[in-house]
């Protein structure tokens, strides 16, 4: 089977998909990721998961549609650095549910979302809007595994699961294997460690990056960054996804 770009083909070529389809949704944020990230890293990040992920479906026999990034979402926690932007999570999870309708009007019954954008709110939105369409006859299944879980969280990295990673070494070396050209590196390699936990500092009921100790929107070791790391974690989100189809579809 293959994995299609839904935005690069035609009605036709879409009309003729079969009944096997898996749409793939990447969804990030546009917001700070330091003074070293772009502003699209969690996009890049969705993205790769997505294709990783869709390889593996294709591999298993599954017609995969990519659909474009969704980069607009709940930013809260970076609403203070110039460039983020943000959006209501009443607003991202009617956004997703009209995107299932739409694509089971179309006949394509299973959405997967590939999410790399953590801020709670806009998990919480996610799992809303996958649970409005989990009966209901117009809209295609949403099926999100939420990184921030388990089963899928231990299988990250050690800064991941240290509550440590935005904008650090996790997600820094994803975007040096995926868009080496737009990690500042003469930056990030002067970076000092900044080890506060955003997972800490939600639990203690904090709400922006300043908050939570990270006053230049970074969180982790980003001078730790390899691009060897983040190939590997693509391949462990491109698992993770395909994985949680095939377990919603019954093996």
């Amino acid at each position: 089977m293959a994995v299609r770009c839904l935005a690069d083909m035609t009605w036709e070529e879409v009309r003729d998909l079969g009944r096997a389809t898996i749409a793939v949704l990447p969804v990030g944020a546009i917001e700070a990721h330091g003074p070293h990230l772009p502003m699209s890293t969690d996009v890049i990040i969705a993205e790769a998961m997505a294709e990783a992920g869709g390889e593996r479906l294709a591999e298993a026999g599954f017609e995969v549609l990519i659909l474009p990034a969704l980069s607009y979402t709940v930013a809260r926690f970076a609403a203070g650095f110039a460039g983020t932007l943000s959006v209501e999570p009443e607003t991202l999870s009617s956004l997703l549910v009209d995107l299932a309708r739409s694509l089971r009007s179309h006949g394509v019954e299973h959405l997967a979302v590939a999410n790399a954008h953590l801020d709670p709110a806009h998990v919480g939105a996610i799992r809303a809007a996958e649970a409005a369409c989990r009966d209901a006859p117009d809209a295609a299944r949403i099926i999100f595994p939420d990184i921030t879980r388990r089963p899928w969280a231990p299988r990250l990295t050690e800064e991941f699961l240290s509550g440590a990673c935005h904008a650090g070494r996790y997600e820094g070396s994803v975007v040096m294997a995926v868009a080496p050209a737009l990690v500042r590196e003469e930056i990030l390699e002067g970076l000092p460690p900044n080890a506060a936990s955003i997972s800490d500092a939600i639990r203690e009921g904090k709400s922006t990056f300043e908050e939570a100790g990270g006053p230049r929107a970074y969180f982790g070791y980003p001078a730790e960054a390899t691009a060897e790391e983040g190939q590997r974690t693509i391949e462990t989100l491109g698992e993770i996804l395909a994985e949680a189809v095939e377990e919603a579809l019954g093996g």
